[in-house]
């Protein structure tokens, strides 16, 4: 193989150990565990609200966000259950780029995967014991899951990861909610295959071991747009595309708990991050117009930082991704103010 390898990484449990929950933090998370399932499978009928950085990738940006967040969500406590955004690894459409803080604590200097793997645990951490929030992470690598599994309160897996046998598999053993995007090709039954294989029982491979799964009954679809063969985008947040999710489910009813979670970033905006605020507003305005369709969408997914945009890595702007284009602070406060009025 043309590899090198440089060093045997810590285990989970070892990391675990190094940088433990507290008490307060193990019920915070259980707390919101419940909350959060209560509200996929409909016995709460508040409206999941995944909002932050495109990217994690500064820890005091990030947590003066998730603390500016906190003060939000006391006043809409009653509508909006919100989950923040912690993205610690970014998938690359070409391998270039930023991967986030699990490659890179430092976006300016080299990868150092220990650090990182310390660094994600460790801003995990800091985000519930400051702010009480249980966050949202994308699973680019299913090894790594262990490392937060004690804390991470929503894994998505994304839409180049989906048609991936082990993620698949890996999510069956996963205990919090699975948001399963569609790929970007658009194909919904990649998704909904996903969805199937999630919620199922497997036997398989997992870190060396052969591993047993009970199935994980809230994972659940995301509609986050596709791209055509041309490589133009299209969205799939409409009315119409939320009535043929309905009706794909109708046609499994083995599935618990149907469920999508509309990501309005993405494809479904052509990456203008500023349509985040239309689109956000459409999908809660179309849940009034039919129960199955109100039923069916238990929330949104919403690119946020403290300043509009992005820049490039070492751009210099406090609170400015560094991946896509965020909504700014301010917007998204009004925003949310805003989706709270209208549910």
């Amino acid at each position: 193989m043309n590899l090198e390898f440089t060093r045997k990484l810590a285990i989970p449990m070892e990391v675990k150990e190094m940088y433990p929950l507290t008490a307060a933090m193990a019920r915070a998370f259980e707390e919101r565990d419940v909350q959060l399932k209560n509200i996929m499978s409909g016995r709460d009928d508040r409206f999941l609200l995944i909002i932050g950085p495109c990217s994690a990738d500064n820890i005091d940006s990030v947590l003066d966000y998730m603390t500016r967040l906190r003060a939000v969500q006391e006043k809409v406590a009653d509508k909006l259950f919100i989950v923040p955004r912690c993205y610690t690894n970014k998938p690359r459409t070409t391998g270039k780029g930023y991967k986030g803080m699990l490659h890179q604590p430092d976006p300016e200097h080299k990868p150092d995967m220990f650090k990182g793997l310390i660094a994600i645990r460790e801003l995990h951490m800091r985000v519930v014991q400051e702010t009480g929030f249980t966050c949202a992470d994308e699973m680019l690598y299913t090894e790594n899951y262990k490392y937060l599994d004690d804390i991470l309160g929503y894994v998505a897996v994304g839409a180049r990861s989906v048609e991936n046998q082990q993620h698949r598999l890996t999510s069956s053993g996963i205990e919090v909610p699975v948001g399963m995007k569609n790929p970007t090709s658009g194909d919904l039954s990649v998704m909904m295959n996903a969805i199937t294989a999630a919620q199922s029982r497997h036997t398989f491979i997992y870190r060396g071991w052969e591993a047993h799964s009970q199935g994980n009954p809230y994972a659940h679809a995301i509609l986050r747009g596709y791209v055509n063969k041309h490589g133009q985008t299209h969205p799939n947040y409409h009315f119409e595309d939320i009535l043929l999710l309905h009706q794909l489910y109708e046609k499994q009813p083995e599935l618990k708990n149907p469920a999508v979670v509309i990501d309005t970033n993405h494809s479904n905006s052509g990456k203008q991050y500023i349509e985040q605020i239309r689109i956000a507003k459409e999908i809660v305005h179309n849940r009034s117009l039919h129960p199955a369709v109100k039923t069916l969408v238990k929330g949104l997914m919403i690119e946020s930082y403290i300043e509009d945009g992005c820049q490039p890595v070492g751009g210099g702007v406090y609170g400015q991704s560094i991946t896509d284009p965020c909504l700014g602070w301010e917007k998204s406060e009004k925003l949310i103010y805003e989706l709270a009025e209208m549910i």
